[in-house]
């Protein structure tokens, strides 16, 4: 036993000998050949990487809320969409809501609906340039994602009986439609119109590269702004076969609607992110809109909801009752910018949102509205100071992104190897025990390196799905 000892003992120390003559991979011997200037990191560094957001706004058109606030020339009409864009830029947002489908009408060549009025203050003229493609194009120019924001049943309002509702397009059956005292809508009972809607959502994702589609918080009217109703006892005896009361059968005609346009973009063209923006009032949604907001959760019919929480009095409490949706669907939050009166309500709502784990994005209403308060907009600025990484919202089209390879520092200048078709995002931290920023999303491979610290790379693709994180070099 003696001899034994002795001879692993003698094997030991040789082991350890070689293995001690060995240069560690960390000293820098490369083949002979210097490596760039760049201290790699311990296994044991890693980047704080922090939350991913989407930053918006709606951008109103009907009425020509904000916009093209009746400017019928095309070419100041143009520069008034792409002064919003611009400032979307200078705020670091990352995501534009547009209104193409408010009023039963189109900012596109629609085949099923006339022209918006907002665009030439004609119904049905055409505005002679392409207004979606437009818009999409100089979104996207500004890698700002575009998401076309459709209401699905409200054709027209007025103020009484006593102005007359728009002629219909020709390719609208009177019977599809009920004109109530104020409000003129699609009605939702009708098997035809849930159709009508989906070929409508078809259209668009089918002619033009949107990101998402996006509906808002029309469903059924609201008595209380729709003025005198037409009854729908009639529907309920035509089509309500199943159904034990009206209420149930009405729920179910806007169910329908939804999974219709869900079913539609997944067999269309499933990259496109589906969007629902309610009210922040879970039972006014679900017994006066008839828009049963937990059931479309459940059956998993959205991406992505975004109740508007505009109240500044009771939003945390707000803020908690939404919070319960997590990741099915996503969870953003919509603002009410126009009403806020100072700075302390737009910090505290957003020091709220980004408390909560499930929220991922945050919308304003409106668009404007950042061009009539520079003081709020300021503070804006503060709290969107770095740019923001849009999280993965729908459905994986794109292969799964390859991790960026070779990061690493030549001088002043942060290199790394990225595949085709990948954007980059530069991180950076002084100290890895803090929370890094994003400097920015790029299409290029290099970035100035201009502040010591940390840096670390990642790559997205067109799905906003996100690689590993490079381990981070310091400079």
């Amino acid at each position: 036993m003696k001899f034994k000892f002795y001879i692993g003992l003698f094997c030991l120390i040789l082991f350890l000998g070689i293995s001690c003559s060995k240069k560690s991979p960390n000293n820098n011997d490369n083949g002979g050949t210097k490596p760039p200037t760049t201290n790699p990191p311990t296994n044991t560094e890693s980047m704080i990487i922090p939350k991913k957001g989407m930053r918006a706004a709606w951008l109103a058109t009907v009425f020509g809320l904000d916009w093209p606030q009746g400017e019928y020339n095309q070419v100041n009409q143009k520069k008034q969409y792409t002064d919003y864009l611009d400032k979307f830029v200078q705020l670091k947002m990352n995501a534009v809501f547009a209104q193409i489908r408010g009023m039963g009408d189109a900012f596109y060549n629609s085949p099923y609906e006339p022209w918006s009025v907002s665009i030439t203050g004609i119904r049905g003229k055409d505005p002679g340039y392409d207004v979606l493609k437009f818009m999409i194009d100089e979104a996207h120019a500004r890698n700002i994602e575009f998401h076309a924001w459709i209401n699905p049943f409200r054709i027209a309002t007025r103020a009484s009986n006593a102005t007359p509702y728009p002629n219909l397009h020709t390719s609208i059956s009177a019977n599809w439609v009920v004109s109530h005292e104020k409000w003129q809508l699609y009605n939702p009972a009708v098997p035809e119109v849930r159709q009508r809607l989906a070929d409508v959502v078809k259209d668009i994702i089918t002619k033009y590269d949107v990101d998402g589609i996006h509906m808002d918080d029309y469903f059924y009217p609201d008595p209380a702004s729709a003025g005198q109703m037409v009854s729908d006892a009639g529907d309920f005896q035509t089509y309500g076969a199943g159904y034990s009361n009206i209420e149930d059968f009405r729920r179910a005609n806007v169910d329908k609607t939804i999974k219709g346009i869900h079913d539609i973009i997944v067999a269309t063209k499933p990259a496109v992110v589906f969007s629902i923006s309610p009210t922040s009032d879970f039972s006014y949604n679900k017994n006066t809109l008839y828009a049963d907001i937990r059931k479309w959760a459940t059956e998993g019919w959205m991406d992505v909801i975004i109740p508007q929480l505009y109240s500044n009095s009771n939003f945390s409490t707000k803020l908690n009752e939404w919070d319960q949706f997590n990741n099915k669907p996503h969870l953003m939050i919509g603002h009410g910018y126009y009403q806020m009166t100072n700075s302390s309500e737009l910090t505290s709502q957003f020091n709220l949102t980004k408390s909560k784990k499930a929220v991922v994005g945050n919308l304003l209403y409106s668009a404007k509205y950042l061009n009539t308060n520079p003081t709020l907009t300021s503070t804006l600025s503060e709290l969107f100071q770095n740019p923001s990484v849009i999280p993965f919202l729908g459905r994986a089209v794109a292969a799964t992104p390859a991790d960026p390879q070779n990061v690493r520092l030549e001088g002043n200048l942060l290199k790394w190897t990225v595949g085709g078709g990948l954007r980059s995002v530069v991180y950076f931290t002084s100290d890895l025990k803090q929370e890094a920023k994003v400097l920015g999303i790029t299409n290029q491979n290099q970035w100035d390196a201009i502040s010591a610290g940390y840096y670390s790379v990642s790559t997205i693709n067109v799905d906003n799905k996100e690689s590993n994180v490079s381990k981070p070099v310091k400079k």
